[in-house]
């Protein structure tokens, strides 16, 4: 089943391709109602650029001080996609591994990372905590399989007034493994079947209708529509 494109999202939360929103009368509404409160309710909404061929937006914009958090596969593409589109916004597990395994001594480069990758999770954690701390917009990796961490963002996001978004990669397990053997990373068929699970619960949450719990608005990309994009932004609300 592949949704149809919502063709735009709303002013007040949804993502866009730039200069294509239009205002959503509930999100209109909502916002009023959550000024009085001091925060800004957001539609739910969804956008699905599969199957495109590459044709989808070079942009998705969000308002100044939302989250954005990355999902999908190992291999999927998110780091590259963040590293490309996220202009200095992002928070990457994977820059927190790169700098732990830059940082070891010769004699223990050797070890495989299961044995130091609690240390590599405690200090990602901890800059993220750091980085959710100034207010600033964010780009985040979520690897799918820790729900909890798109909690600790919703619960952010609600704190701050604003919302969070979930960019859902959705690749076949084939083109995932390819990806992990051209990164030289792979990772185990437990852990890999775990993520698969996981992903694939994210998909059938927004299949279903709509965003998965705490987000206000869902992107699913292919890999085509990954290349393409080129910049995740955020401008500062109206």
């Amino acid at each position: 089943m592949r949704i149809q494109d919502t063709g735009a999202y709303a002013r007040q939360g949804g993502a866009c391709a730039s200069g294509t929103a239009i205002p959503d009368q509930r999100a209109r509404a909502g916002t009023a109602s959550g000024a009085r409160r001091g925060t800004r309710r957001r539609a739910r909404v969804l956008r699905d650029l599969r199957e495109r061929g590459g044709r989808g937006p070079r942009a998705l914009t969000f308002q100044e001080g939302d989250l954005v958090v990355v999902s999908g596969l190992p291999g999927s593409g998110k780091s590259t996609l963040m590293r490309r589109a996220a202009d200095g916004r992002g928070v990457d597990s994977q820059d927190a591994r790169e700098r732990w395994e830059a940082g070891l001594p010769r004699a223990l480069r050797f070890l495989p990372y299961g044995i130091y990758r609690p240390l590599v999770r405690v200090a990602h954690y901890a800059g993220l905590r750091r980085a959710l701390r100034s207010g600033a917009s964010l780009v985040v990796h979520d690897c799918g399989t820790q729900s909890w961490v798109r909690g600790w963002l919703a619960r952010e996001a609600r704190r701050r007034g604003t919302a969070l978004h979930l960019v859902l990669l959705d690749v076949t397990p084939d083109t995932a493994r390819d990806g992990q053997r051209s990164r030289g990373r792979g990772v185990s068929a437990y852990a890999f079947a775990r993520h698969r699970r996981a992903v694939a619960g994210l998909l059938r949450a927004a299949e279903s209708g709509g965003p998965p719990a705490g987000c206000a608005s869902v992107t699913l990309l292919d890999r085509d529509a990954a290349d393409t994009l080129r910049k995740i932004a955020f401008r500062p609300a109206a």
